[in-house]
């Protein structure tokens, strides 16, 4: 499945229509993938034994990081910028999606789940979040978000992983802004 976020220049309508500033022109209807999604913390019993690196080498930052099945690496290899979709989340699915939400936002793919998992998409939370499970407690947002089936992710760009920003917002204006590199 081909992904394309094209990035061009376009007038930006003022006085001065012989300067063109950048715009992001995105082809219509960006196709998603229909995932299982599931949430993970940096932590050793989670991860390879390293919990503060991804397996494309980045730093395990849970503002932005989510890993993606092995299946999966062609469609959204490294560096791959996705925006999930909860809308459309399996009817009759009891996962915490909606609760942990907030957490979300875009993220980049710089980490792979284990070979035993396909069709998921995996976020990284951090372990001091929490969030307050359907019976009232206060537990780990990661563990509230539980298994999630029928979750769309689009992919909307994609980012050098030498470059990545450090906070969501940081992800959120280089998505905004079109500057992301395109999706090939």
């Amino acid at each position: 499945m081909g992904f394309s976020l094209i990035l061009g220049f376009a007038p930006f309508p003022t006085g001065n229509a012989h300067k063109s500033q950048p715009v992001a022109v995105v082809a219509p209807a960006i196709p998603g993938h229909i995932v299982t999604m599931t949430a993970y913390n940096a932590v050793a019993e989670q991860t390879d034994g390293n919990p503060f690196e991804t397996a494309s080498g980045a730093y395990s930052n849970p503002e932005i990081i989510a890993a993606r099945s092995r299946d999966l690496a062609d469609e959204l290899p490294f560096g791959t910028i996705i925006e999930i979709d909860g809308s459309t989340i399996s009817p009759g699915n009891t996962c915490g999606y909606g609760v942990v939400a907030h957490h979300i936002g875009y993220r980049v793919i710089e980490d792979t789940m284990n070979a035993r998992y396909t069709d998921r998409v995996d976020v990284l939370l951090n372990t001091e979040e929490e969030s307050v499970s359907s019976d009232g407690r206060s537990i780990n947002a990661a563990n509230v978000f539980g298994i999630c089936k029928g979750v769309t992710v689009r992919v909307v760009g994609f980012v050098d992983i030498r470059h990545l920003p450090k906070t969501q917002a940081g992800l959120a204006a280089l998505v905004k802004k079109g500057t992301v590199l395109a999706v090939k």
